[in-house]
């Protein structure tokens, strides 16, 4: 569009308010305007210093690739999206005295990339906990110069680390059911393992087979994603038994994608993982008078709990009130365990999962009730804890069933429905941690902790992101539908609004100068700022972009076409902000970049009220300024002399090409005072410049 300058005067645009202003003598760039036909934006003289730049905060080019087919433009898969498999049979034996499980794997991994592969690349994580692990190296030290992390095995020093037995490549022979192994060579590095294969892996669809003989001794505390309870009568024992939580077990499969090829970011504590899906088929051998709880379905309860157990496991079935399956009297009562045998193993069943995990111990009581699913299916939700985590000892276990089934049930409506037969809540050293099916907790449990690590089944376990790299896509995700959940769930008895003071310390504490950005690998980040980028800020933003950008309707139909399009899949930031933008229907290259990409604020000030020939009657011009790097959408609360309050509404394309927004309110009395941001839902840092008030 071109603006033509009639002679004698020229079209101004006074910054940000869009009015045209008439100009007698003109200046030599409206001199110049005349000639060319460009309209000229005059500089407010009143305008305050700011730092906003228009151009850089709404400048195109967010996405750096074009869409392909395996991602595509608009967020969704593309027509040849793939990714490998990994199934895997686990047999295991807990050697509860010497704290360590003793292990066979048989892996099937299918390549389903375009490339052959001569090796693959597998995790062992339990190398962590060796003394000259990467990990261990890098735990920081507090001001006295002891080592502070939650991300080690709090110096502990023990036989740590896998201990490979063998690794062997098996085929069948050709017309016989005879299975050949073949041992294959291997490196390992830190928290990695290199498998060399004696034949290329072929493409689209090859299959290999391997089997892995491992042992480890288990850490006491295994980086708050795992550990020992260990067996006594002080605070934080268990004085009827060991409690083991039993997590990254096995040697798992490093995911090949078409991203970056082999993911093999070594793991450090600090990050989480990032996994293939497959089915498991578990047998864990334990001792008999302890109980075992995993991830999945339990295939032979008739095998390692007696008939009255069982009988309350069918009650259970059919409950919505939680149903006891073993008490706390029943504990210490050995007819509680089946009776004749030393040990016991117990056969598991996850499908579709990428991980699993399981606890063990002689001192759990165990409750479960049923769950009611969207489509009817049912699943069971339980929980294993000891005495002193029921409410006679202190803690909230007793109503751990009833907190997961809620969670459980709102999340499954609301978003994506659970996948899993079984959703198991078990009490121990872990303070939480979650995996397919089954979460850790600590022994004192409660709403918070539980709804959040079951919230992380939508993700990154339906969604499955790379946390290695993004760790804010399960974290602050999952942070964020806790929300919804603890306001819907339970009669909202959890539920806490954040006042103004709460929140206007989180958006100082959010944009922070020194703060990295949310777009930030997790092992690139300070570990005291793993609170913020990770989980409150992710959250917050999409909290925003819900209630204050898009709206819930519209949010929420492009929030569940993410899920629904990434279930089971390795989506990137980029398959979610395409995704989110094309369901929603709007451009918000201008919040990934102020919130995710970078560590803006955000200071509008409400510099001026005028009124039109000097009559309030007639009407007042509101000015108001954007000092600061961010852009959002604006409210404003008018309070008129008389107490009527009306509240205006701006989107944040005001600031597309505006460093102050004027607007005419058409008043017809004098005006009293004028808010922004009055409830304090915006990220505007520094209130203090909010409020004009009448002199």
């Amino acid at each position: 569009m071109k603006f033509n300058i009639n002679a004698g005067f020229v079209l101004a645009f006074c910054a940000g308010m869009g009015a045209a202003k008439a100009q007698t003598t003109p200046t030599a760039a409206q001199q110049q305007a005349r000639i060319t036909g460009r309209a000229v934006e005059v500089a407010d003289p009143n305008a305050p210093p700011t730092n906003y730049d228009y151009h850089e905060t709404f400048k195109p080019f967010f996405y750096t690739k074009n869409g392909n087919e395996m991602r595509a433009a608009d967020g969704q898969p593309g027509p040849k999206y793939w990714q490998n498999r990994a199934d895997y049979q686990l047999n295991a034996t807990l050697h509860e005295d010497a704290n360590e499980v003793v292990g066979t794997e048989i892996l099937t991994y299918t390549n389903n990339s375009p490339q052959k592969l001569g090796f693959i690349w597998m995790q062992l994580d339990q190398n962590l906990f060796k003394q000259d692990s990467r990990g261990i190296k890098q735990v920081p030290l507090d001001n006295t110069g002891t080592p502070r992390s939650r991300n080690w095995g709090q110096g502990q020093v023990f036989d740590a680390g896998f201990k490979i037995k063998s690794v062997k490549v098996l085929s069948i022979t050709k017309g016989s059911n005879t299975v050949a192994e073949v041992d294959a060579k291997y490196l390992i590095n830190d928290t990695r393992m290199q498998v060399f294969l004696p034949a290329q892996l072929a493409a689209e669809g090859g299959q290999l087979k391997l089997k892995i003989e491992y042992s480890f001794v288990s850490p006491d505390y295994g980086s708050d994603r795992m550990g020992i309870i260990l067996q006594g009568t002080e605070k934080g024992q268990s004085r009827n038994g060991k409690i083991f939580q039993v997590a990254q077990w096995y040697p798992r499969m490093c995911v090949y994608d078409d991203v970056q090829g082999w993911n093999t970011l070594p793991y450090t504590g600090e990050s989480e993982f990032y996994l293939e899906y497959g089915d498991f088929d578990i047998n864990i051998t334990a001792p008999a008078k302890d109980i075992v709880v995993c991830s999945g379905e339990l295939l032979n309860a008739k095998d390692v709990y007696t008939p009255e157990q069982q009988k309350r496991w069918a009650a259970a079935a059919q409950s919505d009130k939680t149903v006891m399956i073993r008490t706390a009297d029943e504990v210490t009562d050995p007819a509680s365990r089946p009776a004749g045998k030393k040990e016991l193993t117990w056969h598991f069943q996850i499908r579709n999962a990428r991980d699993a995990s399981w606890g063990a111990s002689a001192s759990f009581i165990v409750d479960a009730a049923r769950m009611n699913l969207p489509s009817g299916k049912k699943s069971l939700a339980i929980s294993a804890y000891p005495v002193e985590s029921s409410t006679a000892g202190g803690g909230q276990w007793s109503r751990g069933t009833e907190f997961i089934k809620a969670s459980i049930e709102y999340n499954s409506k609301k978003w994506f429905e659970y996948s899993y037969p079984a959703a198991t809540g078990v009490a121990g050293k872990a303070g939480g941690m979650e995996y397919p099916g089954l979460v850790f907790c600590s022994l004192a449990g409660g709403w918070g902790v539980t709804d959040h690590e079951f919230g992380h089944n939508w993700f990154p376990m339906i969604v499955g992101s790379n946390e290695r790299l993004y760790g804010w896509m399960d974290e602050g995700f999952n942070t964020f539908i806790n929300t919804l959940s603890t306001q819907n769930s339970l009669n909202g008895e959890f539920y806490k609004p954040a006042n103004a003071e709460r929140l206007l310390t989180n958006w100082k504490n959010f944009t922070r100068p020194g703060l990295e950005p949310i777009l930030s690998n997790p092992d690139n980040l300070k570990e005291t700022n793993n609170g913020t980028l990770l989980y409150s800020k992710p959250s917050a933003g999409l909290v925003m972009l819900r209630e204050q950008i898009l709206g819930p309707e519209r949010f929420d139909f492009a929030f569940k076409t993410y899920i629904n399009r990434w279930a089971y899949k390795h989506p990137t930031p980029d398959d979610f902000f395409r995704t989110m933008e094309n369901a929603a229907g709007e451009s918000l290259q201008w919040f990934w970049r102020g919130w995710f990409e970078n560590n803006w604020r955000l200071d509008v000030s409400v510099r001026d009220v005028k009124y039109i020939d000097n009559d309030p009657t007639k009407g007042a011009i509101i000015t108001i300024d954007n000092l600061e790097k961010m852009a959002m959408p604006v409210v404003l609360e008018i309070k008129t002399v008389s107490g009527k309050t009306e509240r205006v509404n701006f989107t944040g394309e005001i600031w597309e090409r505006n460093v102050s927004w004027s607007f005419r309110y058409m008043s017809n009395e004098p005006i009293e005072s004028v808010t922004y941001n009055p409830d304090s839902t915006l990220p505007d840092y520094n209130p203090s410049n909010n409020v004009w008030k009448k002199q």
